[in-house]
């Protein structure tokens, strides 16, 4: 089956409607459409981990969610997971940006760029407080001696970009005060 074209001469998070069902994630990302391949067992088991673990301690009227989009303007990235706040509407496509309380995303090789580079822009200009990177791959930057995933935490500033507070490698553990009180040992969050 052909790949329906954009009906605004770009992509919008109304087009992935059209999009037929192939097994592939797509996301729309500044007019783009982005589409992911599965993805493997290490990032998914770190993402079951870390839900489960944000589930015994995110407060009231909050929920932990995997693979929804977030509603920004006329994009809808997908974080891997996000603590959103409630109600919202189930029957949208996404999550409005002004819920998202957190975006996580897990840096896998094919999402390199797109979760280091783009997203935390778009995710900051959208408001969103905070956004956490793991990497669970050896990548440029890695400290001598530091162990995978390491979990990199971002706050938004006030010029609407992200400000690091926390690099956390698997063996060493943090407590983390936003969006909530949060311990976590990145390395417990695999099995």
């Amino acid at each position: 089956m052909a790949m329906p074209m954009p009906r605004a001469g770009h992509w919008t998070a109304a087009d992935l409607d059209n999009i037929p069902d192939d097994g592939l994630r797509y996301e729309v990302l500044n007019g783009q459409l982005v589409e992911n391949a599965a993805p493997k067992p290490r990032h998914q088991l770190l993402i079951k981990g870390l839900e489960r673990a944000l589930d015994a301690v995110v407060p009231s009227g909050h929920l932990v969610v995997e693979g929804l989009g977030v509603l920004i303007g006329d994009d809808e990235p997908i974080p891997d997971l996000m603590v959103v706040t409630v109600p919202f509407d189930l029957d949208e496509r996404g999550i409005p940006a002004e819920q998202v309380k957190l975006a996580v995303e897990v840096v896998s090789r094919s999402t390199t760029l797109q979760d280091r580079m783009m997203k935390p822009v778009v995710y900051g200009e959208a408001g969103i407080p905070n956004y956490w990177r793991f990497e669970i791959n050896p990548f440029s930057g890695q400290l001598a001696g530091e162990s995978l995933p390491v979990l990199f935490a971002h706050e938004l500033g006030e010029d609407q970009t992200y400000e690091l507070t926390h690099r956390v490698a698997a063996g060493d553990t943090v407590t983390l005060r936003s969006p909530f009180e949060f311990t976590i040992d990145p390395g417990t969050l695999l099995p």
